[in-house]
């Protein structure tokens, strides 16, 4: 693994970070496949609409690329191979993709050749952006911001591919380790640009670094920062004497002593380094001036950041809360910060959730679904910020903390969890991560697909059915428990406050539910509220997943779609009396309503600051794969 740069000390010259994983071989490499991914993606939200050549060539398409205004020579034809799946998606083969440069005024893009110009392969997603602007829309303002993003994404992927593991050591790391050395979101192009983040702090803190770190800790007096619990967490007293070393307690408040400060008139919650030294220090240095916010040394105990980038898992003590800190980066669509009224709402959402669960004996005892609860929040108020309505929403989550339950507590002897979105991972040379695990669980695909799909949907449809509730059961919010053979038993699930979702159609399953809950939780209509099992799961993880199933385990794509229609049907027959709810919850409808998260940064949102956080872009609809068997 390349170490990260060394911040030199006082007086030296300062040492230039040389990344060792940027190579012409890991840079063409990586460069092929997000170009692949590149075309997939805009294909199947048609923003692109390449045309199948036809003939003797079948899955060939091609893409015509007109020449710009202000660059007449930069247009061509794009030529690949590519495989139609489920939901109109598309698999582009990276090898097949070659370029054809537009040399005369007889080129004719609709056989997909350009007179007397000879085919090239393509591996640089940079240069087809360039000279796609025109065809993909895209203004000056957002182009820049792209190839920024997209130059940034790269080089993380280069990164990965660098420090790459075989799928059968992936298979024995842990489930901190094993975030380390996934990819990012499958769906978004832009998936790793992290805009804020310099070269260096990209190594000191992406979750591919891998590093260790300690987080430091700040005081903040309670007339800016608030304190919020579960019924067991109910004072912060109880979280820290549980969180905290003795002696780190008394570290904190010896220090607040020493400026002459009372410690029972503060709040003590850990800060990322960086987002002190870019965001708290800058926009809060009134409260710094007046010793509202005191900087606190680092706890005792390391901590490894996870794919959200602002979450870290603590590896020093496993069975110790989970962490989630606001990061004022803009990465995936939004920034990365934590929105002041959801923090403080977070543990009355987590005790509602755990409710419902607690209660239902099939998600308590059938399911042994696990909610991953964020227990405990310090939310910290910008004294002016946040009163003013029509600031951008970044500048409303800039400081506070969240405490979540760590999977490893929640545990039977003999299990492990993985993230559903490492059932995606394919190692360098070829080798599916489920693969894998389907070799060493000793059965075949159809039975192990069969095991899966039984431990993931029973306790989203039962939410769904029940209690017209959704998590967005996405690759990183779902966590797959497998047992000591590596066959799939249950299923974890986190992030509430952010991602959990209600009926705007009121339920009676609803009445239970705390004012403070209904305020912060999100409302969609019925028939847009199943978009977050199939946009989240079906259309983000399964649509991916298939095609690796048909190629490395031989299970027909066809067939894995009937598997997952069969277990939806299952469940209709397991609970008779929710017939209405199947009917108004249609998760078998023939068509769905394509959602878009590409369009979002490139038509939609583009870079402009907003007042609240953006949304997917919705485009036409798609045959939805469940309908038929």
């Amino acid at each position: 693994m390349p170490n990260p740069p060394v911040v030199p000390s006082s007086g030296e010259p300062p040492a230039l970070y040389d990344p060792p994983e940027l190579t012409r071989e890991n840079w063409d490499r990586a460069g092929a496949r997000l170009l692949a991914k590149l075309i997939g993606e805009f294909a199947y939200e048609g923003i692109l609409r390449p045309v199948p050549v036809g003939g003797a060539e079948p899955g060939v398409h091609t893409l015509n690329v007109p020449a710009g205004e202000d660059d007449p020579g930069s247009g061509g034809v794009l030529r690949f191979r590519a495989r139609r799946g489920a939901y109109g998606s598309w698999q582009v083969d990276p090898v097949s993709l070659t370029w054809t440069e537009a040399v005369d005024a007889h080129s004719d893009p609709g056989i997909g050749t350009c007179t007397g110009a000879v085919p090239t392969p393509l591996t640089d997603p940079l240069a087809f952006l360039v000279r796609a602007k025109r065809l993909l829309g895209l203004d000056g303002t957002t182009l820049g911001h792209i190839i920024r993003e997209l130059t940034v994404t790269l080089a993380a992927d280069a990164r990965l591919d660098h420090t790459a593991l075989p799928a059968a050591q992936l298979a024995d790391l842990g489930y901190a380790e094993l975030e380390g050395h996934q990819t990012g979101h499958p769906w978004l192009v832009l998936n790793k640009g992290r805009l804020g983040f310099s070269a260096t702090d990209t190594a000191l803190w992406a979750p591919e670094a891998r590093r260790l770190t300690r987080l430091p800790w700040i005081a903040v007096r309670t007339d800016l920062a608030t304190y919020r619990g579960v019924p067991d967490l109910d004072s912060a007293d109880l979280l820290y004497s549980r969180e905290l070393d003795a002696d780190t307690r008394q570290l904190f408040a010896e220090t607040l002593r020493a400026r002459g400060l009372d410690p029972a008139a503060y709040l003590y919650l850990p800060v990322h380094p960086w987002q002190w030294d870019d965001v708290v220090l800058p926009l809060f240095a009134p409260a710094v001036a007046t010793g509202a916010i005191v900087p606190l040394p680092a706890d005792g105990d390391l901590r490894m950041p996870q794919q959200s980038i602002r979450t870290f898992l603590n590896t020093s003590h496993p069975g110790r809360l989970s962490v989630k800190l606001p990061l004022s980066v803009l990465n995936t669509l939004v920034w990365r910060g934590l929105p002041t009224e959801r923090t403080l709402a977070a543990p009355a959402v987590t005790a509602w959730m755990h409710g419902l669960r607690d209660a239902d004996p099939f998600l308590r005892d059938v399911c042994g679904v696990i909610l991953l609860g964020e227990v405990a929040s310090v939310t910290v108020k910008h004294p002016l910020y946040d009163g003013l309505d029509e600031v951008p929403y970044q500048y409303k989550e800039l400081l506070g903390a969240i405490w979540r339950e760590p999977v490893s507590r929640q545990l039977a002897p003999g299990e492990r969890a993985r993230t559903l979105a490492s059932l995606l991972h394919v190692d360098k040379e070829g080798r599916s991560f489920t693969a894998e695990l389907v070799a060493r669980s000793g059965l075949d695909a159809t039975t192990w697909l069969r095991r899966l799909f039984a431990s993931l949907l029973p306790p989203l449809l039962h939410f769904l059915y029940r209690y017209g509730t959704v998590f967005s059961p996405h690759g990183e919010n779902a966590i797959v428990v497998f047992d000591d053979q590596d066959v799939p038993v249950r299923l974890a699930v986190k992030d509430f406050v952010d991602d959990v979702n209600i009926s705007a159609v009121p339920l009676p399953e609803h009445d239970s539910m705390p004012p403070q809950v209904r305020d912060v939780l999100l409302t969609e209509r019925p028939e847009f509220l199943t978009q977050f099992i199939h946009s989240g799961l079906f259309v983000g993880v399964f649509r991916y997943l298939a095609p690796l199933c048909e190629g490395q385990l031989g299970v027909p794509e066809r067939e894995f779609w009937s598997l997952v229609r069969a277990e939806i049907l299952r469940h209709h027959a397991r609970f008779p009396e929710l017939k209405e709810r199947y009917e108004m919850f249609d998760l078998l409808t023939p068509r769905i309503e394509r959602l878009c998260l590409n369009r979002n940064r490139l038509h939609l949102d583009g870079y402009r600051d907003r007042a609240h956080r953006p949304h997917a872009a919705v485009a036409g609809t798609v045959d939805n794969p469940l309908h038929q068997p």
